[in-house]
């Protein structure tokens, strides 16, 4: 029997300023779906969401809804005016979630929710309110950026809730490695229109080219305007497939050099070239180590960063990450060792900070201080065709910042602030706010610029994409140092104790646990020759796992494919959902076959 939608809009539309943001749409949300809803910055993503939530009322369609169904929307500016406490806060709202099941969260997410309200942070605001959202027992939960402010362990908590989580969900979110993993569905809102397709958000990019060049020979067959439009497509698709393959080789071969750098004989071929390395030195760090009170946050730190390094900061809230940043770029002095700077070191910092923006300011004004003309590190540009360049209509060149969504006001100042002149740039949490298509431009900029970069981020597939070396603080103070990503650091972080010891049999020179630069801080290639033994069992896992690997992506993407039609449901509802299940059990497969991989495989490095 088929499993009927627990919520719908039929012919939804809704008018904005002088036309439609989006007509006709239908949706419908089934009791287990998991929805990625994507589009770019203005597309009126969040609308959408409120729209499904009942926030708002429509011009146009029908809802219509289950009875008992209990629908939550976690906002992603909540309003905390006129709430004394964070406790306050997540008690508040309409059908309030009881106490014990707030405060059992809050434990969980490591909030002291008495804290007043008005004081608090963005990422305690955050956690206050997925205590009030998820402790409410919705049927269907709506996520607007659920992963802002959030630091890396409060993110790995939340993904583990929603995939037990037995309702249906509908996120919207800028952390592809979020979406990557809890989801099954994809609601695309693009100029208007609304596409689903029953794959999970792994499968989006290569649908959306898919969709870009059927658009495009479409459009071949239309009169001459159209074909400059196909033009567009087509060069905009394919460019940005080139420039990406292109990035990604760039940025391994750099991860290969500072590999090289930190590697035994990339020590010794420096000690011979000292004066070059020197040369091209920015930021020296020489056994530094910073304290608050009895606290030791940064213990016995070396780290020399060179010109045109992409430096990643990872970390959970509190262990250091912003005292690490504020010490490299000199705003804080370490109480032992030194910091030298580049004397000609000139930095920006982007730390998102919308608050920058007046809401009677024009986009003119934040860009050219009123004027046609924006100098862009030293070269003059048009105001309008920079506001291309950053994914912006020109026509928007005198609108209002009031007028623009939260994402667009984000670009703006990462438009603003990248025109500046400067030899290395200071980002804070950049990704906050920006689309899927504004965070492949961001990657473009820092692939291109020429300086130093800093990154502090919880996004982690914006740092595997974008980063050579990152800098992991467990919040104990120390430092550890691993040519790469995130998913680097993190497959150092996995690995067994005794495979570090065996690896590192004495503490480098500066004192034990320091974060000085040796050859023991990156983990070592597997080598054919310098395998472990492994029992009988381990071994037959450890070579017959890769196959099985690829016999369930074989299963998904063939059942995938078959979600793909459209009528399936309404032709044969018995299929549609045992396709659904069996999807279900292959990814959850799947996932517990490469954990069980990774785990010889460490066995094996070690």
């Amino acid at each position: 029997m088929a499993i009927a939608p627990i919520l719908g809009w039929e012919a939804l539309g809704l008018i904005q300023g002088s036309g439609w943001l989006f007509r006709d749409l239908d949706i419908h949300i089934g009791p287990r779906d998991r929805l990625a809803l994507i589009g770019r910055n203005g597309a009126g993503k969040t609308t959408l969401l409120k729209l499904i939530a009942g926030q708002i009322e429509a011009d146009r369609g029908k809802r219509s809804i289950q009875p008992g169904i209990r629908v939550v929307m976690l906002e992603q500016d909540p309003f905390f005016t006129g709430y004394d406490t964070l406790l306050d806060f997540a008690l508040g709202g309409t059908g309030a979630p009881p106490q014990h099941a707030v405060e059992a969260i809050a434990d969980q997410l490591g909030i002291d929710l008495s804290h007043p309200a008005d004081s608090a942070s963005g990422g305690e605001r955050r956690r206050a309110a997925l205590c009030r959202a998820l402790a409410s027992e919705p049927d269907l939960l709506l996520l607007d950026e659920p992963t802002n402010h959030l630091d890396l362990a409060a993110i790995d908590w939340l993904e583990d809730w929603l995939s037990r989580y037995t309702g249906a969900f509908v996120v919207i979110s800028h952390d592809r490695t979020f979406l990557t993993r809890l989801t099954r569905a994809t609601l695309w809102l693009d100029r208007g229109a609304l596409r689903r397709r029953e794959i999970g958000f792994g499968g989006y990019d290569a649908w959306e080219e898919q969709v870009y060049a059927e658009e495009a020979r479409a459009a071949e067959k239309l009169d001459a305007k159209l074909k400059i439009e196909a033009r567009w497509l087509e060069r905009g698709v394919t460019a940005r497939r080139k420039r990406n393959q292109g990035r990604l080789a760039k940025l391994h071969e750099a991860r290969a050099q500072r590999a090289a750098m930190l590697s035994p004989a990339g020590t010794a071929k420096m000690q011979l070239a000292t004066d070059d390395a020197r040369s091209r030195s920015v930021i020296v760090a020489e056994h530094i180590t910073r304290r608050f009170g009895e606290r030791t946050i940064i213990r016995d730190f070396s780290l020399r960063i060179q010109r045109g390094d992409r430096i990643g900061i990872v970390g959970a809230n509190g262990s250091g990450k912003t005292t690490l940043l504020k010490l490299l770029t000199g705003e804080l002095a370490p109480d032992e060792g030194k910091v030298t700077l580049a004397g000609t070191l000139q930095g920006v910092m982007i730390d998102q900070q919308r608050s920058l923006l007046s809401p009677d300011k024009r986009v003119r004004d934040v860009l050219a201080e009123g004027g046609d003309w924006v100098d862009v590190r030293g070269v003059r540009k048009h105001v309008q065709g920079y506001l291309k360049d950053f994914l912006f209509d020109p026509g928007l060149v005198d609108a209002r910042i009031a007028t623009l969504s939260g994402g667009e006001r984000s670009r703006l100042l990462l438009a603003r602030e990248f025109a500046r002149l400067s030899n290395l740039l200071v980002l804070d949490e950049p990704t906050n706010d920006l689309d899927l298509e504004t965070l492949d431009l961001l990657q473009e900029v820092i692939a291109d610029y020429d300086g130093t970069v800093l990154i502090v981020s919880h996004d982690r597939d914006f740092l595997d994409r974008t980063v050579t070396v990152t800098l992991g603080l467990d919040g104990s103070g120390k430092v550890d140092i691993v040519a790469g990503g995130y998913a680097d650091w993190e497959a150092k972080r996995r690995q067994p104790a005794a495979a570090r010891s065996a690896k590192s049999p004495a503490a480098p020179a500066g004192g034990a646990g320091g974060g000085s630069v040796t050859a023991t801080d990156l983990p070592s290639p597997v080598s054919p020759h310098g395998k472990v033994k492994l029992s009988y069992k381990d071994q037959r896992d450890y070579d017959l796992l890769p196959q099985r690997i690829e016999e369930l992506d074989a299963a998904i993407a063939r059942d995938e494919e078959a979600l793909h039609d459209a009528g399936l449901y309404r032709r044969d509802p018995k299929r549609f959902a045992a396709l659904t299940d069996a999807v279900a059990r292959a990814r959850a497969e799947k996932e517990a076959v490469e954990e069980r991989w990774l785990e010889l495989a460490e066995m094996v490095e070690g």
